[in-house]
């Protein structure tokens, strides 16, 4: 049997991107793709997807016509996505164009009317500081009139805190390549940390010819997770505010029974907080005093 594993900091989600439309072609209750798709058609282009990864949300965009830049951190999930542009359209490839770059970070040089986080990329941003960077560097890609849209869980305690160092099946699908081997993908919860609001775990790809176990791969993971005053606390303090929110992709109110926190959200003009540059010059959000 074959054995490899990667570690944190090394061309993340490397195997995830070998098998992630395979993965989540099979997941019957991903439903997000409808509700991004009819918002990008609602509001216009230019669409800027951030965390792109293979164009699962990114391409059915483009194929309505739209124009659409993504941006991704992996080279790997990149190196997917440009594999699936080549199959496509002359006229869908045009609308499309794809950069590498850190969310926290990048500058395009450009406005958008529609700027997207679909599929939760705010599970990886893990202190204050990025979770900021991360939605200014959104608000500064929008145009005057233009909107952010993004995606979280919302959090299951009693879930969270349970079966720490159990391996749970996650989900199975036979391999597009050869529909005799199947891959079943575990997930492992190594640690929580409650100050810091995150989860360290492994994810366990094994595939199975037969009955037999061909290959394991792991491949380490840590996702944040977010109360809704967090948010809110980030969103005043990105200078962002709320157009709309749901608690599910079917647009039901947000409440106790909702199962994600989705929200739309513009730029508050002259309510632009000084966000990350805050924590950089040594202060901190507890005590902090209002005049």
């Amino acid at each position: 049997m074959e054995k490899t594993g990667m570690t944190a900091g090394v061309d993340s989600y490397k195997v995830l991107a070998e098998y992630y439309d395979d993965a989540y072609a099979a997941k019957k209750d991903l439903v997000d793709l409808p509700f991004y798709s009819a918002l990008a058609k609602r509001i216009g282009g230019p669409v800027l997807e951030i965390a792109c990864g293979t164009g699962r949300v990114l391409l059915p965009i483009a194929r309505q016509g739209i124009e659409i830049h993504g941006v991704d951190n992996s080279p790997a999930m990149l190196n997917v996505l440009r594999k699936h542009l080549q199959s496509e359209p002359e006229e869908v490839r045009k609308r499309v164009s794809i950069s590498g770059g850190d969310m926290r970070t990048f500058r395009l040089g450009k406005k958008y009317r529609l700027v997207t986080l679909p599929f939760r990329p705010m599970l990886h941003m893990h202190t204050l500081e990025d979770q900021i960077d991360a939605l200014k560097t959104a608000a500064l890609h929008l145009e005057e009139d233009g909107v952010l849209a993004f995606d979280i869980f919302y959090p299951k305690f009693d879930m969270i805190f349970s079966s720490i160092g159990e391996e749970l099946p996650e989900m199975e699908w036979p391999l597009q390549s050869d529909p005799t081997k199947r891959v079943r993908r575990y997930f492992r919860k190594e640690s929580v940390d409650k100050i810091n609001q995150s989860i360290s775990a492994t994810f366990i790809f094994r595939t199975y010819q037969g009955g037999q176990l061909l290959k394991e791969e792991t491949e380490p993971v840590k996702m944040s997770y977010y109360t809704y005053p967090h948010l809110q606390a980030l969103f005043l303090l990105a200078g962002l505010e709320v157009v709309e929110e749901y608690g599910t992709f079917a647009q039901t109110p947000l409440d106790n029974s909702s199962t994600d926190m989705i929200f739309v959200l513009r730029a508050s003009p002259g309510k632009i907080a000084a966000g990350s540059d805050y924590f950089r010059s040594g202060g901190s959000v507890r005590g902090k005093k209002h005049g």
